[in-house]
């Protein structure tokens, strides 16, 4: 919990100073990002500035660059995360296009054959049932079952990249 400050009638830079002497990490963190954000104008920021400002922190260049690599880390699989979604999305959309084609088709045919509509709404039935629980879990993933699937799938990409770099190799291309 951060500390509330109390307003009292002070002038602001007295005000500031007699707010709290304690911040929580996630607290201070906001408000530096807040502080870098107002001081450079473009909302960019040079390897050179953050070297500056790290070292006015107190914070160590190998501190800072294992920082660095850790963000570069969680930038690629958060993109990685952003391809799965909609490799997960792109999934959904085929099952639900067959679904549709299929049971359409099933449906004129019972129609013709019948002249009613009898076993092909069972099957529409069923299968729709299987539509609605994978669309749920596709847009409402739980957080253990989508890192699971998230692994595997990244796991079959990186297979698919070594076996075409073998491939690329064998063919001198």
């Amino acid at each position: 919990m951060s500390p509330t400050p109390v307003m009292t009638e002070m002038p602001s830079d007295a005000l500031f100073e007699d707010r709290c002497d304690l911040y929580g990490a996630e607290d201070a963190q906001a408000i530096l990002q807040l502080a870098i954000a107002r001081e450079t104008e473009s909302g960019e920021m040079s390897r050179g500035q953050l070297l500056e400002i790290a070292a006015e922190l107190g914070i160590s260049s190998d501190t800072l660059a294992a920082a660095e690599q850790e963000w570069q880390v969680r930038q690629v699989e958060q993109a990685e995360r952003q391809v799965f979604d909609q490799f997960r999305q792109q999934r959904f959309q085929h099952h639900l296009i067959r679904y549709t084609v299929v049971n359409g088709f099933a449906m004129a045919l019972n129609y013709m054959a019948a002249d009613r509509l009898s076993w092909s709404l069972y099957l529409a039935l069923i299968w729709g049932l299987a539509i609605a629980l994978h669309g749920w879990h596709t847009f409402r993933p739980t957080d253990y079952r989508y890192a699971e699937e998230f692994e595997k799938w990244r796991r079959q990409q990186q297979l698919k990249r070594s076996f075409r770099r073998a491939i690329d190799w064998l063919l001198g291309t």
